[in-house]
């Protein structure tokens, strides 16, 4: 784990927003056993093979999650936002996520990374 995306996430000043960046990271490293973390742009981003998987980003309200190489994936209706190739799930405090769902995504989007 990069000691930088751990620093990003401990200065998240709103608890459920830690809280979240955690879970999500987890779900990465759990779709992505071997996937390589960075800050790029002031965000987490997580690579499979030197190509974005993942991205992690944060704003007042919201905690943002975005999956690289989505073209095939099938989303669940009105959860994702964004272009065929990278889509985003912007969620807010309170919302219930289905990690497990989400680990299967993002496994499913870098398989051929």
């Amino acid at each position: 784990m990069n000691q930088e995306i751990t620093t990003f996430i401990d200065t998240l000043k709103e608890p459920w927003q830690k809280e979240l960046a955690t879970n999500l990271r987890e779900v990465v490293h759990h779709a992505i056993p071997d996937v390589n973390e960075r800050i790029q742009y002031k965000k987490p981003h997580f690579l499979k093979n030197g190509k974005y998987a993942a991205v992690i980003s944060t704003s007042k309200i919201a905690v943002s999650f975005t999956i690289f190489n989505a073209d095939t994936l099938e989303l669940p209706e009105g959860q994702f936002d964004g272009p065929e190739n990278r889509k985003t799930m912007k969620l807010s405090k309170g919302d219930t996520i289905n990690f497990e769902q989400l680990t299967k995504l993002v496994s499913q989007a870098t398989v051929s990374l």
